[in-house]
């Protein structure tokens, strides 16, 4: 499996076949001024979540029956503040369009169950902040357990990370091994603001770090210790082992959306320390 996939080649599509796992996919979507793209979205339900500009969404039932339309107003960049987004359920047909252009994220989980589209207002968001210190971060829970409840398997959340700062700290897991209770798929999406602390470019840069540990071993998975310089555009996937801490460089803030989704019958986010770091959580 490629963990790391550096922006500038293909558009980014990520589905569980190609990640070699069971739930997680992600698309984003250039929507060129004035030309609407359509795609169905098949076994799995999504969020349409703007990262800049604004765009309507047009849901239609496979059979082609009309059933919602949004029009979203987005953003100007990821680093402006919270956005308003859709839910659209599995075996559903999006119809997508922007009259002045929009990137749009597509995070995704394959579930059983289709629930009808619905509307997120920007200003229903909650917004947290978490840590202390260098370890500061700004989480946008736009699609976490308890905040947004209206899905089978999908749970998705931003962060910012000021320039400088660490997050994902202290590092945890959600996996299949001991002590966790929750098993969940992630992906990291990320965007790296420049000089103007607002337009993303590639200019700047973050570290991720993923790895395992020994209890890792015992359940029989193959071991990961694998630390990447990440830029603008660039997707991280966690299929298991601890995550964190990611780091922005000095003077270019980070951002990156979460996409998380499991086998369990309800949505969670818990999550498990590394016993080696855990005390960190005490000091904030």
């Amino acid at each position: 499996m490629t963990l790391h996939m550096p922006a500038g080649g293909p558009p980014i599509v990520v589905t569980p076949d190609s990640a070699g796992w069971q739930f997680c996919g992600l698309r984003v979507l250039e929507l060129r001024p004035g030309i609407a793209q359509t795609l169905p979205t098949g076994s799995a339900e999504m969020f349409v979540l703007p990262l800049a500009g604004e765009l309507s969404v047009q849901v239609a039932t496979t059979d082609g029956a009309a059933e919602e339309t949004f029009d979203l107003a987005g953003r100007e960049s990821v680093f402006s503040g919270v956005t308003d987004f859709a839910y659209v359920g599995r075996d559903s047909v999006l119809t997508l369009s922007s009259a002045a252009g929009a990137q749009v994220a597509l995070p995704s989980a394959r579930c059983t169950n289709r629930l009808p589209p619905l509307y997120g207002p920007a200003v229903g968001v909650p917004i947290e902040v978490r840590g202390a210190g260098p370890a500061t971060r700004h989480v946008r829970n736009f699609g976490v357990p308890g905040a947004w409840d209206h899905a089978n398997k999908l749970v998705c959340c931003e962060l910012i990370t000021p320039p400088g700062n660490w997050s994902s700290s202290p590092p945890h897991k959600h996996d299949m091994t001991e002590p966790c209770r929750v098993v969940n798929e992630e992906i990291y999406y990320y965007r790296i603001a420049g000089t103007d602390q607002v337009t993303p470019g590639r200019a700047g840069f973050g570290l991720h770090r993923t790895y395992t540990g020994p209890e890792h071993a015992a359940a029989g998975l193959t071991a990961l210790d694998e630390s990447f310089e990440v830029r603008d555009g660039d997707v991280v996937l966690i299929p298991y082992g601890y995550h964190g801490p990611c780091v922005a460089a000095p003077g270019y803030p980070m951002y990156y959306l979460n996409v998380l989704a499991g086998p369990g019958e309800s949505r969670s986010m818990a999550f498990c320390d590394d016993p080696a770091h855990a005390w960190i959580r005490d000091t904030w």
